[in-house]
């Protein structure tokens, strides 16, 4: 099982790093499926607003609410979230290299959003590689069972891990 996690230490930082990956991996010949973070600013001066980009082709879907100034609860919204999840199996279902997942958050933590994909992911022997947040670490060491390798949050780093797992998984076919 190849399976990977990052944490970048600033706001938006892993979004950006797993972007840049995926673009990198795909200028690279390599078929990615799974989804990248697009944060954009609110003109409201509010958080930002939240998109999945599906890897490979493009679907863009916003995972954010608008929930008013004076909210404080999760401004997830868990419908555009499985949508995006449909579009990642669906990806997966397609074939794929390695599987990228944004971020193992608060859906994933309660057994739902990516996490049947992430699982479906590594008994295809794809490797996957995940963002993760420090709310949420012990939740996905959980869900990892120790299985997973944490890597720098440094793209040649990241891009070098994804290489190796291709070449383990073709040397093990």
């Amino acid at each position: 099982m190849q399976l990977a996690y990052t944490m970048a230490p600033g706001r938006g930082d892993t979004d950006l790093l797993l972007f840049r990956l995926a673009e990198a991996l795909t200028k690279a010949g390599v078929r990615t499926a799974g989804t990248v973070q697009i944060n954009i600013e609110n003109a409201s001066g509010g958080p930002c607003d939240m998109d999945v980009q599906v890897l490979p082709a493009g679907q863009i879907f916003r995972i954010s609410q608008s929930l008013g100034s004076g909210s404080r609860g999760c401004r997830l919204d868990p419908a555009a979230l499985e949508s995006a999840v449909g579009y990642v199996q669906t990806a997966l279902d397609a074939g794929a290299d390695c599987l990228i997942i944004n971020k193992f958050g608060k859906q994933e933590a309660d057994g739902r959003g990516f996490r049947p994909v992430i699982a479906e992911a590594l008994s295809q022997g794809i490797p996957v590689l995940v963002g993760v947040n420090a709310l949420n670490l012990s939740a996905f060491n959980e869900f990892a069972d120790g299985l997973a390798q944490e890597l720098l949050p440094d793209r040649p780093a990241l891009e070098a891990w994804v290489h190796r797992s291709l070449e383990r998984k073709g040397e093990a076919a």
